[in-house]
């Protein structure tokens, strides 16, 4: 460990611990860590003490000697079955030091590997909820969705499992509802259509499973905004930040109005941004939309007609000058 004192400057601090000197007013400290006191740098006062160092007691030089000193692992997680805080052998076959182990004890190497496994799902319960994790890390890439997503839906699937509602149900469909539900709680648009498709579960069946888990595990979820899927579809179709803004704009006025009642967001966010392209000049087809928004164009048409007529906006007149 380092013993040597340092003079820290107040950047190094945060505001509550920059607090001028009382004897002098000075703001630089010395850091002892030999004596584990805080001391003034010019009228040498003790300011605090008994400091704790919450370092390691090593120092490392580079990134690979201290990958190879730390004794830490990876941060618990709830997408895990033991939330990785237990012991995994590598397929390696390498010891601590990094040598590879003689070929007579690859086979004792091979049964503690596997008993190893064995034990770390040996009721039917941890079973269950490691096929369900797995599954469940299988969708969420296969949707995109961050990490804090991903740890909500399986706090979901645990809180589910624990009060036994998953007997009964086939494990992909309460995990398609968990992930689900999870995006509706972090505010990230997801479609049932598009769990669907990267679940292989149909869609009726993962709405009646997400009211079922929402309804038991009482589950608050506001209603989903169309605001939400526009920078996602806006994305996919190469539009600019101003046609978003201006789509953003219009549902806030549809929804003064209240046009988005008993209306589909996905719908109502297809019909906005089609507006908003249109009059930023970067007008793209209602097929075009229609398959990004995963829609019929007869949604978008009627939604747009009926925002163009209650907003007053003159959509009309801006597409004939496309035409011509």
């Amino acid at each position: 460990m380092n013993y040597t004192n340092r003079v820290v400057q107040p950047d190094n601090f945060s505001n509550d611990e920059v607090q001028p000197c009382p004897e002098c007013g000075s703001t630089k400290r010395i850091v002892d860590n030999q004596r584990a006191e805080v001391s003034c740098a010019r009228c040498g006062i003790v300011l605090d003490e008994n400091i704790m160092d919450r370092g390691p007691e090593w120092r490392a030089f580079d990134h690979e000697q201290r990958d190879r000193r730390a004794r830490t692992g990876a941060p618990s997680t709830y997408t895990i079955s033991d939330k990785g805080l237990t012991t995994t052998i590598d397929y390696k076959n390498v010891d601590y030091n990094g040598r590879k182990i003689p070929e007579r004890n690859r086979t004792q190497m091979y049964r503690l590997r596997k008993w190893n496994k064995r034990l770390r799902i040996s009721r039917s319960g941890e079973r269950n909820l490691a096929l369900a994790l797995s599954e469940l890390d299988n969708m969420s890439s296969g949707l995109g969705i961050p990490r804090n997503a991903r740890e909500d839906a399986a706090i979901i699937y645990r809180n589910a499992a624990k009060n036994n509602l998953v007997s009964g149900r086939s494990i992909e469909s309460v995990v398609a509802a968990s992930i689900y539900t999870a995006c509706r709680r972090c505010n990230i648009p997801r479609t049932l259509d598009e769990v669907s498709e990267v679940s292989n579960v149909p869609k009726k069946q993962i709405g009646k499973n997400y009211r079922f888990l929402s309804r038991k595990l009482n589950i608050k979820l506001e209603p989903t905004s169309p605001v939400d899927y526009i920078p996602r579809f806006a994305s996919k179709l190469g539009l600019s930040g101003v046609v978003q803004a201006r789509a953003i704009e219009i549902i806030h006025e549809a929804r003064e109005n209240g046009l988005n009642s008993g209306k589909a967001p996905t719908g109502l966010a297809a019909a906005a941004l089609y507006i908003a392209s249109i009059f930023s000049c970067e007008r793209k087809t209602q097929k075009d939309i229609a398959v990004v928004a995963n829609v019929t164009e007869v949604t978008i048409r009627n939604r747009y007609k009926e925002l163009s007529e209650k907003l007053n906006l003159r959509v009309h007149s801006k597409i004939l000058l496309f035409l011509f």
